[in-house]
């Protein structure tokens, strides 16, 4: 893996800026060379240039259950911001359509999936995305974050596994989810669409 120190020191000092979290991680993942698999690459031309701007509030006045209210619910309780990408960022976006989804995706992820925000939640979202073969950086770095996990929150381990089987498990028999447009689905009720998906 070739890191681009150059954009990654450009990305440290774009992380003190709070207003640039979305160009932040864009240009971090970048950094590290995240690029998608060739063999899905194609897959993800549906979603070129595609990152709508997220209005939490509007999304509280939504039905519960619906994607959008569970999913605004979820950003609140954790203390997270969607991520948005300022115009300085949109030919990198445009370039990197991999890098972007997946981080614009992550936490919906965690809601339709079922995973919180521990680590071993983590690993389910991340054996999830490595068994649906996103990208050689996201399977290469699996094991490595349960070795880490492992160290820093010992008593999860046991639940690690276990996220990791079931997030593979899910993998398997789920349609493809990174090129999905769930942002034009949220008043979709998240138990319809996780039978749309193959989720449930």
């Amino acid at each position: 893996m070739k890191i681009n120190f150059k954009k990654l020191y450009l990305a440290y000092q774009i992380s003190k800026n709070h207003e640039r979290v979305g160009d932040f991680v864009l240009l971090k993942a970048d950094a590290f060379g995240a690029q998608a698999n060739p063999e899905i690459e194609a897959k993800m031309m549906q979603v070129q240039g595609y990152y709508p701007e997220i209005d939490l509030e509007e999304l509280k006045q939504l039905s519960s259950g619906t994607l959008g209210y569970e999913y605004a619910r979820y950003m609140e309780e954790n203390q997270l911001t969607p991520l948005k990408v300022s115009p300085e960022m949109s030919e990198l976006a445009e370039r990197n359509v991999f890098a972007l989804r997946y981080a614009v995706t992550h936490d919906i992820f965690h809601i339709l999936l079922g995973f919180d925000t521990s680590y071993a939640g983590e690993i389910g979202v991340l054996a999830f995305a490595a068994e649906q073969n996103y990208s050689r950086t996201l399977k290469l770095s699996l094991f490595p974050a349960i070795l880490i996990y492992s160290v820093v929150a010992p008593t999860q381990l046991k639940a690690m596994f276990a996220n990791l089987r079931q997030g593979k498990q899910m993998a398997k028999r789920s349609k493809f989810l990174l090129n999905y447009r769930f942002e034009d689905h949220w008043t979709k009720p998240i138990a319809k669409l996780r039978s749309e998906l193959n989720l449930a």
